[in-house]
């Protein structure tokens, strides 16, 4: 039986842990080789890569300093230089830091957010894009705080993700001519290193989600089923917008 993703090359930025581990370990189950950035939890990554390796797949892992925006252009050119193109790209590297009211935001966690949250995932974007086939995918990973505000405190992490969602709009414009989809995947309470435990009662479900149901959406926005999806931003959040 051909998986989905069968000879495809998918990138994804910070799949060290959480859900881009999960979702380089789906794309992958899926058929596609895997190229994984991490930037500074190198053991973790390869720990990834050998997962997927064990369950025969294949993947590889490349540096990637997401607060360095300029070298995102060779983390693509790595890629291609090892697999000769890349199919799916998804942007999942962020940071949430510098919690705060406007008036005391720290201008270095400012710089840092936006250097992480948005112009790497703008100028990874663009080098990808140059080398990318036809109906290629890009998935934008968000955040259900990019779609309302609804926590104070937290401006510069907002603000990054809703410029990632207008991004995510603005290139499903851009590439629409060359079957390349763009979408936005916007978690909410997520069982990770960065998600709260105590944000689960707002929920529907009063549960925190799986990095697998994050990747699950993932793997099917990368698939030749959702190729009619485009400039869309889906919610994985037990229906905390409902």
């Amino acid at each position: 039986m051909t998986r989905p993703l069968e000879n495809k090359v998918a990138l994804v930025t910070g799949a060290s842990r959480g859900i881009g581990a999960a979702i380089a370990k789906k794309l992958a189950e899926d058929g596609a080789t895997v190229a994984i950035t991490y930037g500074a939890s190198k053991d973790k990554a390869d720990a990834v890569a050998k997962d997927i390796e064990a369950a025969g797949g294949q993947a590889i892992v490349i540096h990637g300093d997401a607060n360095k925006p300029e070298t995102m252009q060779a983390v693509a050119d790595e890629v291609v230089k090892k697999f000769g193109r890349i199919d799916i790209l998804v942007n999942n590297a962020g940071i949430m830091e510098g919690a705060a009211s406007i008036g005391d935001v720290p201008m270095d966690a400012l710089d840092r957010t936006i250097n992480i949250n948005v112009k790497s995932l703008f100028i990874l974007t663009q080098a990808v894009v140059k080398v990318m086939p036809d109906k290629g995918r890009i998935i934008n990973l968000s955040s259900v705080l990019g779609e309302r505000a609804v926590i104070p405190g937290i401006s510069i992490y907002n603000t990054s993700k809703f410029a990632v969602n207008g991004m995510t709009r603005s290139w499903a414009l851009d590439l629409g001519p060359r079957s390349i989809t763009v979408n936005s995947i916007l978690p909410g309470p997520i069982d990770t290193d960065m998600g709260n435990p105590d944000a689960a009662a707002f929920t529907a479900m009063k549960r925190l989600g799986k990095p697998e149901e994050v990747a699950a959406l993932a793997a099917f926005l990368a698939s030749p089923a959702a190729s009619y999806i485009s400039g869309a931003e889906i919610t994985v959040d037990g229906g905390l917008n409902a």
